[in-house]
Order: structure tokens, then C-alpha cells, then sequence
């Protein structure tokens, strides 16, 4: 595994779960890593930059892009991880909470690559990861939008890749299954393990499962892979 000494990532949704995972690898691994999340830094490190940015707020991404360019440099990496979830029936899904899981999950990861994708232009070098869901394959009842939405940034970094390849940037996304968590905790337990039986790997996912195919997807052998979804627990 090379070090990513040198490049500057962008996490988003760093202050807990899968994202600060996330966040924490990268560091390991050498990178400087600037996190965004509506809340508070949840992780000190020297190499570590936290910015509260709501994602769905074109305005606040595109300062918080000024300010890393300012004072950190032109990032290198995005693996745009921030999104929420309400999971409930489409009939009594309340409007706002559809209209959250559109601006975060979707129009975020379109408003945070498009600001990273300005820098990487300039480096000619740049690799953007979006973090998809076993939901937008599986499709189960009361995740609607949260699966359309997790479909629509795999659709998004298809369409990103055509643009941004001859600037040699790839754009990939990596489909998690379930994976303790936050979000995890939301919904039903035995809802979530009657599909984690009927996988093919019955199992949750690990960090490590994540981090695996996160190190593929982020190394300098892979300028060739583009467009890919990788789905985690042999699920397609």
C-alpha cells in the first residue's frame, strides 16, 4: 500500500461513522485530510482540518473551498460519504425529510465534487469516491428516496467521469452494506439482519471491507478505473 503522503483528501460527513473511519485511514496513510460536517471537529490529528459546511448549501461549499485553497492547497482526493436518512413508508414520508435526503446525499456530492473538481483541473490528478448503498440495489420498502438518491450519485459520478477523465480525475462509487453505525441505529434491527441473511456474504461490513476497495479505487495504478460501482457483499 503507497502512502498518500503529499495529497490533500476531502472527507465529508468526517464527524462520526463510516466518514470518520474514513477520515482516519487517510490520515494513517499519510494524507492531509480536511473533513466537513455540520458539527463540530470529532478527531484531532496535526494533519487534520475540520470546517462545518452543510454540503446542500452552495454559498458555504464554495467558501469553505476558498478557505482550504487559502490555507491547505489544492485537494487531491474526495470521498463524498455525508448523507442522512429517514426510512418510512412514501405515503406519511414527510416533505422535508425527502427534500433533506435530496440536498444532503445528492446535491452535496454534486456541489462538493464540482468545487474539488475546479482544483483538480489545475493539478491534472484527482480521484472522487462516492459512498453509495446496498439500498440502491436491494431497494427495500420505506427507503424510496434515500435509494434513489444513493442510485443518483452512482449515476452522477458516471456522467462526472466523462467529463472530468481527460483532466485525469476518475470517478468511482463504492456501494457499503450495513455497517455499525449512527445512521445503522436508525432503523429496525431485525429488518436490517433479514437482509444481511439473505446476501451472499452474510455478514455486516467491516472498516476494513471499506478501506480495501477504498485504497483500489484512490491508488495511482487505478487512473485506468472509471465509472465503476463496487459493491460490497457480492451484492449487484
Amino acid at each position: 500500500m503507497t502512502s498518500l503522503g503529499g495529497k490533500i483528501a476531502l472527507v465529508t460527513g468526517s464527524r462520526h461513522g463510516v466518514g470518520r473511519a474514513i477520515a482516519e485511514h487517510l490520515l494513517s496513510r499519510g494524507a492531509t485530510v480536511v473533513g466537513f460536517s455540520r458539527g463540530e471537529a470529532s478527531l484531532d490529528h496535526a494533519n487534520y482540518r475540520h470546517y462545518r459546511v452543510d454540503v446542500a448549501d452552495a454559498s458555504l461549499v464554495q467558501a469553505a473551498f476558498a478557505e482550504i485553497a487559502r490555507n491547505v492547497g489544492p485537494v487531491q482526493i474526495v470521498v463524498n460519504n455525508a448523507a442522512v436518512l429517514t426510512s418510512q413508508y412514501a405515503m406519511i414520508m414527510p416533505p422535508k425529510a425527502a427534500r433533506d435526503m435530496l440536498d444532503v446525499n445528492l446535491l452535496g456530492t454534486f456541489l462538493v465534487s464540482r468545487e474539488a473538481a475546479k482544483m483538480m483541473r489545475r493539478t491534472k490528478w484527482g480521484r472522487i469516491v462516492n459512498i453509495g448503498s446496498m439500498a440502491a440495489s436491494l431497494e427495500p420498502i420505506g427507503d424510496s428516496i434515500y435509494a434513489a438518491t444513493k442510485a443518483g450519485v452512482a449515476t452522477l459520478a458516471n456522467v462526472l467521469s466523462k467529463e472530468l477523465g481527460p483532466l485525469g480525475v476518475t470517478c468511482n462509487t463504492l456501494a457499503i452494506t450495513a455497517i455499525e453505525s449512527e445512521m445503522l441505529n436508525q432503523l429496525p434491527r431485525e429488518k436490517v439482519e433479514a437482509i444481511i441473511r439473505n446476501m451472499p456474504i452474510p455478514r455486516f461490513a467491516q472498516a476494513d471491507d471499506i478501506m480495501n476497495v477504498l485504497d483500489f479505487l484512490l491508488s495511482e495504478r487505478s487512473g485506468y478505473v472509471t465509472a465503476q460501482t463496487i459493491w460490497l457483499g457480492g451484492i449487484n
